[in-house]
């Protein structure tokens, strides 16, 4: 892990296009600014693995709810029938 100190004002600068700034800092608190190209998704770490998360318990339940849907649907696939020799 990189450890960097910086002072109020100051930024760094993560792959030529995400800059990081010191806005404030209370107490213990920092508070940070970003700038990075909108495609670019921030998010705090427990937001980031709440979603994780959730995603992984909606994966384990699809599979039995893609099959109720294709029964719903009569989409279930069909055994074909062998011809007769």
């Amino acid at each position: 892990m990189l450890y960097l100190m910086r002072k109020i004002g100051e930024s760094i600068i993560i792959n030529d296009n995400i800059e990081i700034k010191v806005v404030e800092i209370k107490g213990r608190s920092v508070k940070l600014g970003f700038e990075s190209p909108q495609n670019v998704t921030i998010l705090r770490k427990e937001i980031h693995q709440r979603i994780i998360e959730e995603n992984l318990a909606a994966a384990k339940g699809a599979p039995a709810a893609i099959f109720e849907d294709m029964e719903k649907l009569s989409l279930t696939p069909q055994k074909k029938e062998e011809p007769e020799k």
